[in-house]
């Protein structure tokens, strides 16, 4: 038995070794050195301090700026180290009342504004992370946002379209608007 046993126990440890330790030191290595910025989170600076990282969204409530997707992560909302979605089904009463309730906060924050609400300004997405709202969520916000800042709404409109991102490679995926960066070129118009 010690004959099958002893080499088990080696394979286990040269594998720990490699995979546990080995490996992601090399990829480690190798992200830092090809893509540094983006291996350390692609973190946004503005002023020598740290804004946020441009793949991770965040919570904005103020009028004076553009709203980002309703996060799902718990135990608080865009919690980077809880990944996750609601799990909820369109037929879950808990998930209806949850979008009811963000249409309603969004309607109360621009009663004038009688367009249909961008479905992805009430739900969450997969990662419940999501950075990026459609080009249609930040048109939604345009009315809202010029009104708060005393800004043209032309203007803005203009800032969306510069900020809004084409799908990657030509095809994959669809356009889409990076919150923050957004809203820090809106703080930067001043």
């Amino acid at each position: 038995m010690l004959k099958e046993l002893k080499p088990a126990v080696l394979l286990l440890l040269v594998m720990t070794v490699l995979t546990g330790v080995a490996y992601p030191l090399i990829v480690t290595a190798i992200a830092q050195a090809v893509f540094p910025r983006q291996a350390n989170g692609s973190l946004i600076q503005r002023e020598g301090k740290t804004s946020g990282s441009e793949l991770i969204g965040q919570p904005f409530g103020d009028p004076k700026h553009f709203w980002s997707r309703p996060s799902a992560t718990s135990p608080y909302p865009y919690n980077a180290s809880s990944s996750s979605g609601s799990n909820q089904g369109p037929l879950n009463p808990a998930l209806i009342e949850a979008v009811t309730g963000r249409i309603k906060a969004l309607r109360d924050a621009d009663p004038g504004n009688t367009a249909q609400v961008p479905a992805d300004l009430v739900t969450a997405s997969a990662s419940g992370l999501d950075p990026h709202i459609s080009p249609a969520a930040a048109e939604y916000q345009v009315g809202r946002v010029a009104r708060a800042r005393g800004i043209a709404p032309d203007k803005l409109r203009a800032l969306v379209a510069s900020s809004t991102e084409g799908r990657q490679l030509g095809f994959l995926g669809e356009p889409r608007v990076n919150v923050l960066k957004l809203n820090l070129a809106l703080d930067a118009l001043r």
